[in-house]
């Protein structure tokens, strides 16, 4: 067990018992001290929903609500890019009577105008405030354009070894960094590791563009990686989320659990439970 899996240990045990079976409002019988300013954690954690993807949409939203976060991003298993208006108006309602925010929708695919066209009127209807896409690089002026007319974000993804558009964070950073800010990256931690470079250094290293995070633990750091529960692979997630506070990032932070597509859902617990267990050493 190395040091940081060590200084987690203790409160992961509660924090996973919490995260299935408890309430996001449980509170202890004395209030924690307020953290000094270098500890304030300013970012909010929430869901990829392709953890999700054998699910339909209201149990994807239910088991959201189970682990105690707030915010979600729906992949078109759960919300169509051609949804009919009525639909997109009953997922937004029920993320919202469920008390989740609808922020992002994604990975969506870009590789033609029209598919920007529909991605951005897709996110407009359904109130999302980002796109967690990956255009083409020929498109991206294009989607720059659509970014200022919408005023909607778009996270570039990173997918790793074998992505021949864009492998790291830093492969899309270089194609946008002159680009409207609301060009931004969503940095996923394990597509990183998996292609040999450090999730810490990444995010230091292209933080003006950083404006979401997909968080995830994998076995090995090469191709073959694959993902597990978060705390049993091979990211120094404490020294990750500790960098995060640490630079101020104040965006979500979204678990995506590919493991265990038919079952995914004690995985999904452990694994927050273990991000919630780091960020309480914070405090």
């Amino acid at each position: 067990m190395n040091a940081s899996r060590k200084s987690v240990v203790t409160a992961l045990g509660a924090l996973v018992l919490f995260v299935m079976f408890g309430s996001s409002s449980c509170t202890t019988g004395q209030k924690a001290e307020q953290p000094e300013s270098q500890n304030e954690v300013k970012f909010k954690l929430g869901v990829a929903s392709y953890s999700l993807r054998k699910f339909d949409r209201d149990e994807a939203i239910a088991f959201t609500r189970k682990l105690g976060v707030d915010y979600i991003a729906f992949k078109s298993f759960h919300l169509k890019l051609d949804a009919p208006d009525a639909e997109i108006a009953d997922a937004v309602t029920s993320c919202a009577e469920a008390g989740l925010n609808l922020y992002a929708g994604g990975v969506i695919y870009m590789t033609t105008e029209a598919e920007v066209d529909q991605a951005f009127e897709y996110a407009k209807k359904a109130g999302m405030k980002m796109i967690v896409g990956v255009p083409n690089h020929e498109l991206l002026p294009y989607v720059e354009n659509k970014v200022k007319t919408y005023d909607i974000q778009l996270a570039i993804h990173n997918h790793g070894p074998g992505d021949k558009l864009y492998p790291s964070a830093e492969s899309a950073y270089v194609l946008i960094k002159d680009m409207d800010p609301r060009m931004g990256l969503c940095i996923d931690i394990g597509h990183t590791k998996r292609i040999g470079r450090s999730p810490s250094q990444d995010v230091k290293d292209y933080f003006d563009r950083v404006i979401d995070i997909h968080i995830k633990d994998v076995t090995a750091a090469d191709h073959d990686g694959s993902t597990c529960e978060i705390g049993r692979g091979v990211i120094d997630h404490y020294g990750f989320l500790k960098d995060l506070v640490a630079l101020g990032y104040d965006g979500i932070v979204a678990l995506e659990y590919e493991k265990d597509g038919d079952d995914p859902f004690s995985g999904m617990a452990e694994s927050m439970g273990y991000v919630k267990g780091i960020l309480s050493t914070f405090k």
